[in-house]
């Protein structure tokens, strides 16, 4: 198996994972974004994760700017969009998707 099947596979699951957990609370509330950040930092550990997804975002965005610009990929809105609006379990494997892709079509991968 390539890595990018292997990547598109985690962006299905990336998707799809987060959403089971969030559906039930945008059912019960609506998007709530007061309610949304006073759960996420209720508690030491919820904060733990909180601040660690948000760490981690940050960092790949950088790294989409940066590794993106060098390989030459187009759209590089996308996972940053993805990591927004789903979070870093979309966004990540989806840059790495369409750096292999990019790789591939530029004769590096």
């Amino acid at each position: 198996m390539k890595p990018k099947h292997l990547y598109l596979f985690f962006c299905i699951v990336g998707l799809a994972v987060p959403y089971v957990a969030f559906a039930p609370f945008v059912h019960l509330h609506g998007v709530n974004l007061e309610l949304i950040f006073q759960q996420l930092f209720a508690t030491p550990i919820s904060s733990f994760f909180g601040l660690d997804v948000i760490v981690s975002t940050l960092v790949l965005w950088i790294l989409v700017a940066i590794e993106g610009r060098r390989v030459g990929m187009r759209r590089r809105w996308a996972p940053v969009l993805a990591s927004l609006t789903v979070g870093i379990s979309l966004g990540l494997p989806l840059f790495l998707y369409m750096r292999e892709r990019c790789l591939e079509e530029n004769g590096g991968g």
